[in-house]
């Protein structure tokens, strides 16, 4: 039994989190709120909360695998916050917009769930014809 690959979802994010820093741009996480999501309620709206991620506003960030955690502060109220890597919908700068939005995983599929066709398609012959 293979294992399962690991989703390219984490490494994008802390490339593009990366790429923000060394060109000096703020990067900005939107995030989907679900119930494994731990955020400042009060800055949630219909359901989803951008949080600015950028070395100047929070502390000991960690994007792992599973889930990006840090500290920061909202209204001067320090708060732990806990996103699972399931709730990012995108990561963006703030100055240029430029940045990367996910799909939902289960609505895309992906390589190793399509079928192959049973047969590949047959080429069709070309047909000579003369012409005088």
């Amino acid at each position: 039994m293979s294992e399962p690959v690991p989703s390219t979802k984490p490494y994008l994010i802390r490339a593009l989190h990366e790429w923000c820093a060394d060109a000096g741009y703020t990067p900005y996480l939107a995030v989907q709120v679900d119930d494994y999501t731990q955020v400042p309620m009060a800055y949630v709206k219909d359901g989803k909360i951008v949080l600015n991620i950028g070395m100047d506003a929070v502390r000991n960030l960690h994007i792992g695998n599973e889930d990006i955690t840090f500290g920061g502060r909202f209204g001067g109220v320090a708060h732990q916050i806990i996103v699972p890597m399931s709730a990012v919908m995108g990561i963006f700068s703030k100055e240029t917009g430029q940045g990367m939005g996910f799909q939902d995983q289960a609505s895309t599929p992906m390589a190793a769930d399509v079928e192959p066709e049973d047969k590949p398609p047959t080429p069709s012959k070309p047909k000579l014809t003369v012409v005088k």
